[in-house]
């Protein structure tokens, strides 16, 4: 009997694999293999420009690759096929770069202030051949109106923050979403009170591996 082969990324390939199929999310070989790519590109410019405060790369793997994932199959009922979605204070391009690698048919513009972010999603989209992923080194509420489906965010602002900042890019009958921990009762008071936004549902969801709350917050134009 020939002995098992590891998986051609060893470990991390097999939890990648296991993550997606708690999350009942199909996943490629191509997409596992970009996935992991995006994860060592990250670990590699983390030395250098500090992109993230998460150094272990197992972490990175639930905190921000899981915790991305999670999102995936939620948006996909937002989403239009080649539709348009920004992801706001994209970071080191968290949910974006994700989003991008699982959905190649959406067209994905991650959005920061910060030019060493922007340059390293730009980095990533050339490395994994991400025709559908740009990037914008500008502040959100300088930019023309998007015209997006869906606009995002993954710890940017508070909820009434985002929306008066980001809300200009969503079209008429598109969606602010954001990636929350628990919760955000105060947030979500705020919102409301200010009368433009308001929660039209929130959704919890598990990420693999980790032992935390986490929760999708879906807004729509008051009277919308």
């Amino acid at each position: 009997m020939k002995p098992q082969q590891a998986p051609p990324h060893g470990p991390e390939d097999a939890r990648l694999r296991r993550a997606c199929a708690a999350l009942s999310l199909a996943v490629t070989n191509d997409q596992a293999d970009k996935l992991l790519a995006y994860l060592a590109l990250l670990q590699r410019w983390n030395r250098t420009y500090n992109l993230t405060a998460i150094r272990d790369a197992g972490q990175m793997l639930v905190q921000h690759v899981f915790d991305s994932l999670a999102v995936v199959n939620p948006l996909d009922a937002a989403m239009p096929a080649q539709g348009r979605l920004y992801d706001i204070g994209a970071g080191a391009g968290l949910p974006g770069v994700i989003l991008a690698i699982m959905r190649p048919e959406w067209e994905v513009t991650c959005i920061d202030a910060v030019d060493k972010k922007t340059a390293f999603i730009r980095q990533a989209a050339a490395t994994l051949k991400l025709r559908n992923l740009t990037a914008e080194h500008a502040r959100v509420e300088q930019l023309p109106p998007g015209g997006c489906n869906v606009v995002t965010s993954r710890a940017f602002a508070a909820l009434d923050d985002f929306a008066r900042l980001a809300g200009q890019h969503v079209a008429p009958d598109g969606t602010l979403v954001a990636l929350k921990g628990k919760v955000p009762d105060d947030e979500i008071a705020q919102l409301h009170a200010a009368g433009r936004w308001q929660v039209a549902r929130i959704d919890p969801i598990d990420v693999p591996e980790l032992d935390a709350q986490r929760c999708l917050v879906w807004m729509r134009r008051a009277g919308a």
